[in-house]
């Protein structure tokens, strides 16, 4: 964001949001037209793009490396690292190809899922219709918006950015992402002119010529003015909020209480036979060797591989069924669930209204019927 960008304010709308079209206006540099192709791709670069996160996949290197980062996988590389020292090369053989096999499958799986999903999300295109200077109307990606730019809002459409209205046909958008209320509210015309009290002390959902990024248009349409976009809007500041850091799931506690229970036993086994064995026969070397081999076998080295290989499995027969998993503990979690609440949406249904049969109060088909339903249906604006 530029340093001359004068909206900062994260919490609260700012006064000339609030206000009038006029002035907001004025402090985008826009207008009822919008801003110009040139402009809005300079003002790309200097704003960045209209969304909350990076979702952008992570470098096959980095995710290489995530795929050893378990404690499990430090505790077989710390014994492979004492084998070593002491010269035990087969120790070091089988606990080094346990760890590789293990990483590796957790590789792969990770790599190819990630590719899938960045497949799909290519084939899904959200855009928004935005007004540039001379009439003209084009559809862009949601992404590429900034602020100054003008949208066509419609039924339907999701409101793409913090944006104020400047002109509304029974505009009705739903808030329910921000709000958590299912029933539409009204959005009207913002004044045109500065209001005689100011609007700062509000709560900006509650003021009706602003439109936020996560809510939607339930019916009617209109013209809205983007004044924040990306992580600037009101849902960017909600998202902030989120601790983006994944929570250690049941899987992850319980791989990682074995983990601590193996290392307690051989922290409290391990220098004690070290000791008796040195100083009963007085060879320490042998002594110390004998303790690898102890800690090596309280170790269950194929358990990485054996839990990353069922986890993987479940991946692959879930990829059978066309559901991509990105993350392999997620299997576990979903099968732990005992109660799963979501919602129905139009990829599970058709997605499209379906006309079965249009019956007079007779009962009757009645060609009357349907001619007035659809003139209802085209010059319908409101709910």
């Amino acid at each position: 964001m530029p340093e001359w960008w004068p909206i900062q304010n994260q919490g609260a709308v700012d006064p000339p949001a609030a206000s009038d079209a006029i002035a907001l206006f004025r402090l985008l540099g826009s207008g009822p037209q919008g801003i110009s192709a040139p402009e809005a791709a300079s003002r790309l670069v200097s704003f960045g793009h209209n969304e909350l996160g990076d979702d952008r996949e992570l470098p096959w290197h980095r995710q290489l490396a995530m795929a050893f980062n378990t404690p499990f996988n430090y505790l077989l590389m710390a014994l492979a690292a004492v084998g070593l020292i002491s010269g035990d090369m087969a120790v070091v053989a089988i606990i080094s190809s346990m760890v590789a096999i293990s990483g590796g499958l957790r590789f792969t799986q990770k790599f190819q899922s990630g590719k899938a999903a960045s497949r799909l999300k290519r084939m899904v295109h959200t855009t928004a219709t935005v007004i540039r200077p001379g009439s003209n109307s084009a559809e862009v990606p949601i992404w590429m918006l900034v602020p100054g730019d003008v949208v066509a809002l419609a039924a339907g459409d999701l409101i793409p950015a913090d944006v104020l209205v400047l002109s509304a046909k029974d505009l009705q958008v739903n808030q329910a992402s921000l709000t958590g209320e299912s029933m539409p509210v009204e959005k009207i015309k913002a004044p045109s002119e500065p209001l005689k009290s100011p609007m700062s002390h509000l709560n900006p959902l509650e003021i009706s010529w602003l439109g936020f990024m996560g809510s939607s248009v339930i019916s009617g349409s209109g013209h809205a003015l983007v004044f924040r976009t990306g992580k600037s809007t009101h849902m960017g500041s909600i998202a902030k909020g989120i601790n983006a850091r994944r929570g250690e799931t049941a899987f992850d506690r319980g791989v990682n209480a074995s983990s601590l229970l193996l290392v307690r036993f051989m922290l409290v086994m391990v220098p004690v036979i070290f000791l008796i064995n040195g100083i009963t026969k007085g060879d320490w070397f042998q002594a110390l060797l004998f303790g690898v081999s102890v800690a090596v076998g309280l170790t269950p080295e194929m358990l990485p591989v054996i839990v990353t290989a069922n986890l993987a499995r479940g991946a692959v027969a879930m990829s059978a069924r066309k559901v991509v998993v990105k993350y392999l503990p997620a299997i576990q979690n979903l099968g732990g669930m005992d109660i799963l609440c979501t919602d129905k949406t139009g990829t599970l249904t058709q997605d499209k209204v379906v006309l079965i049969r249009h019956l007079n109060i007779d009962g009757s088909e009645s060609a009357l019927v349907l001619r007035h339903a659809y003139l209802n249906s085209f010059f319908q604006t409101g709910l």
